[in-house]
């Protein structure tokens, strides 16, 4: 018999919604557990069916824990400013908050479907005002630390979106940088932008990944990001000239091997040192550097370019001149903008050299007839540091170097500070005011939020501003002491409102927002603190999490957290892909809406499917038929509690297959195994078909195990057949008895000298004496040890005895 899926699940999520069953209370006499989801952009094409992977993983943990006896809170939210909505606004007239408001509509409607157990008094969205009164008041806070400044940087400009792009935000398409979003052209500009400090940070960000349990892939990766290089730092005179630079180096003691130099094109000497010559191929070639993207540019593999500068400079060492090039692989926001180069000991180096016919000299003894040796060896052509290995010469030059005021030791990082501002409106408004008396002004605090205005129509100011120069009531302000001064008219980036959103969760009820400068808020907030268990996709691996990561050591510093770290646990769940094995998208038509197998299927049916399909980190390629057995699945376990299955107390011919079913379900929730625990719950209904008398506590117990992965259907049956009144959501969890799980014998083998010879069945844990005793009675054993003599025994119990003989 096949249930009504429409039916049955309506009905238990009104029940869910009218009686607020997974609404979070304050109860300290439970443990607490904050399961999160990374919250989604409410694009306008809605949900697809990748969205509700991480969303079930997450969902299954909170309905298991809430059953194990933890307080759950269990939040969704909105993140809700972006690009997107800007330029539908910008092309159609009309309000991005319409478009917003419909788009989260949509998304709501289809989360809410797949029966997904949130606390919906807690949904944010960070275009709320009252959300971002709390994104200012934050961005104060760093203001006030020193941690935000106006700083002039060269930023990715985007003429055709008339705003600064992040790199991420940038690709390549035949050697010219254009924007992701409509493949506008991009060059660099500088421009007054908004800075936030995150260097400061670089330490503690990088120090306190090892308290985190996160996977080691996403760790590396945010330890690449920050870059950590220790080494010196290398002052460099231009020769004829007063000016010098100073370089970077993690080897310093292949100074006697530098042979030339190479600045970034940006690099403010550059025009200065340039030789009447070389003048003008010098200018083009900086023209050519600005259409290209830093990871283009950084990229080892591509063909190395470059223009000499006319320009020497002096090797400190040894007061050898050497020629100073431009070329785009040395960027100007990367340590100082400038290196030497060692050819003979660097790869990059190296291939530079040899297309342009420059000087290669070893000091490191090692083979470079066909690449560049790096390897530890001895120093050779080095005067002092001859005879010395590299760590050894590297702590000498460093000493002679600091002895001589010719430079020193340094840690340099490749994080860069964080451009914050952006040439837009849908954002967050920064509080903040400039005079014309030339002063920077903070909005007040309890003015806060400094809202949106309210415009006709957004069209590009035409000056580089956002939007916002248009706004010319809005952006006019007048001191008490009557001088006159303009808003700020960037806005903040959309990663500002995901920096702290997780604790907007904490704050907001069904009565707005409480005051995160409230103490006995800010304890409330630290009852919750750290989120136990982060799901989300491994593209947020590097720019949220540090961004986050940032914002709340900030906040720990201003002491409204207790925790060092905003998120315990982090899991990556797989990419969904199309049936075609490639990536879901409306180009490609492989997208599949999961409206459509929630109407055909059931929200039931897609949770099984998803979280059957294979461990949650792995990618993975959709497949339609498949779903049909997972809700051939659900249908035999409904036709087994409606039509076969007999309650029988005393029939416990199901005992260890349910006990072994409970511990295995329980386990695997645990380690986030989804799919062994369903296919161990699969196993478990084929035993109930094969002898359907079932004590009743072993059928509730089976609806309490599936209920995190299919809770409309057990909600049905916990009700219908097996007459309780109460929600299964709060029930204890079945729990297992151990030795009711092992089976009667276990199967050894028995090896000699470690190679399997033969297996044998013996009862479990029965001491080693025995074992062994039966191992050694066995014919084929006899033949193979008799007239030889036996040296020892081991025994693994219930699994192997070796013979050494």
């Amino acid at each position: 018999m096949s249930f009504n899926h429409l039916e049955i699940e309506k009905k238990w999520q009104q029940y869910w919604e009218k009686n607020k069953t997974f609404k979070t209370v304050d109860n300290r006499d439970k443990p607490k557990f904050y399961v999160l989801d990374m919250f989604p952009y409410p694009s306008g094409s809605g949900l697809h069916v990748g969205h509700p992977e991480g969303y079930t993983a997450t969902d299954i943990i909170a309905r298991y824990k809430r059953m194990k006896g933890f307080n759950v809170m269990r939040p969704m939210g909105w993140d809700a400013f972006g690009l997107p909505a800007e330029q539908y606004a910008i092309e159609t007239g009309n309000d991005p908050r319409e478009f917003t408001e419909k788009n989260i509509a949509t998304f709501k409607r289809q989360i809410k479907a797949l029966g997904l157990s949130y606390d919906w008094d807690r949904e944010i969205a960070t275009c709320d005002p009252e959300y971002y009164r709390w994104t200012q008041w934050i961005f104060i806070q760093l203001y006030k630390r020193g941690l935000a400044e106006l700083k002039e940087v060269e930023v990715n400009w985007c003429e055709g979106l008339g705003t600064v792009l992040a790199n991420e935000e940038v690709i390549n398409v035949d050697g010219k940088m254009v924007s992701e979003r409509g493949n506008h052209p991009v060059e660099k500009r500088p421009m007054r932008q908004w800075v936030l400090k995150i260097t400061e940070y670089a330490e503690r960000l990088l120090q306190d990944l090892e308290l985190l349990d996160w996977p080691e892939s996403i760790k590396e990766m945010q330890r690449n990001w920050i870059g950590k290089s220790t080494g010196a730092l290398v002052n460099f005179k231009v020769a004829g000239l007063d000016d010098s630079f100073t370089v970077f180096t993690t080897r310093p003691d292949t100074l006697f091997g530098a042979t030339y130099c190479v600045l970034a094109p940006e690099h403010a000497l550059v025009l200065k040192i340039t030789s009447e010559e070389q003048r003008e191929k010098v200018l083009e070639y900086i023209e050519y550097a600005k259409s290209r993207s830093d990871l283009d540019r950084t990229e080892l593999n591509k063909e190395k370019t470059g223009i000499f500068t006319g320009a020497y400079a002096i090797n400190p060492v040894n007061q050898k001149k050497v020629p100073i090039w431009i070329s785009d692989y040395v960027l100007a926001s990367y340590g100082t903008g400038a290196i030497m180069a060692v050819p003979a000991h660097d790869q990059r180096d190296y291939e530079f050299a040899r297309k342009f016919n420059l000087e290669i000299v070893p000091v490191v003894e090692g083979d470079i007839s066909e690449k560049a040796f790096e390897a530890d060896g001895i120093h050779i052509n080095s005067d002092f540091l001859n005879g010395l290995n590299n760590e050894e010469a590297i702590n000498k030059m460093i000493d002679y170097l600091s002895e001589n005021k010719l430079g020193k030791e340094a840690v340099n990082y490749r994080l860069r500070d964080w451009i914050f501002s952006r040439q837009r409106y849908w954002g967050e408004p920064f509080p903040i005011i400039h005079y014309e008396d030339g002063t920077i002004g903070l909005v007040d605090e309890s003015e806060l939020p400094l809202e949106l205005p309210k415009m006709e129509r957004l069209t590009l100011s035409g000056t580089g501003e956002s939007p916002l120069a248009n706004a010319k009531e809005w952006l006019q302000v007048t001191r008490e002491d009557g001088v006159k001064g303009l808003r700020e008219t960037n806005t903040m980036p959309q990663w500002a409102g995901s920096c702290w959103y997780y604790i907007a969760y904490l704050l907001k009820s069904e009565d707005g927002y409480a005051d995160l400068t409230d103490e006995k808020v800010q304890e409330m907030i630290n009852h919750w603190l750290p989120v136990d268990l982060y799901i989300g996709g491994a593209e947020h691996a590097v720019l949220h999490l540090l961004y986050a990561r940032f914002w709340h050591k900030v906040l720990y510093d201003c002491g409204i957290v207790k925790t060092k770290e905003p998120f315990q646990k982090l899991f990556n769940q797989g990419m969904i892909l199309g049936e075609d094995g490639t990536k879901m998208s409306k180009s490609r038509g492989n997208v599949v809406n999961p409206d459509d197998i929630v109407k055909e299927y059931g929200a039931d049916t897609l949770r099984v499917y998803e979280m059957f399909m294979g461990p949650l980190e792995v990618t993975k390629p959709w497949s339609t038929k498949a779903v049909e057995g997972s809700r051939r699945f659900l249908d035999r376990i409904y036709r087994f509690y409606t039509e076969v299955a007999v309650i029988d107390d005393n029939d416990l011919h199901l005992e260890k297959v349910y006990h072994q079913t409970v511990k295995k379900v329980t386990e695997d929730y645990e380690n986030l195994r989804f799919n062994t625990a369903i296919a161990q719950m699969m196993i478990f209904m084929n035993e109930c078909y094969k002898h359907p008398s079932v004590p009743r506590a072993f059928l509730e117990g089976f609806l309490q195990l599936l209920n995190p992965v299919a809770p409309h259907i057990t909600e049905e049956l916990w009700s219908t057949v097996l007459g309780r009144t109460d929600t299964i959501t709060f029930s204890t969890w079945p729990t297992y008895d151990l030795a009711k799980t092992l089976e009667e014998q276990a199967t050894i083998v028995v090896q000699v000298n470690g190679k399997i010879r033969d297996k044998m069945e013996i009862d479990y844990d029965v001491p080693k004496e025995q074992v062994i005793e039966k191992a050694l009675a066995l014919p084929k054993i006899i033949a193979l040890i008799e007239g030889k003599e036996i040296k020892k025994t081991i025994v693994v119990p219930n699994k192997i005895v070796n013979i050494v003989v």
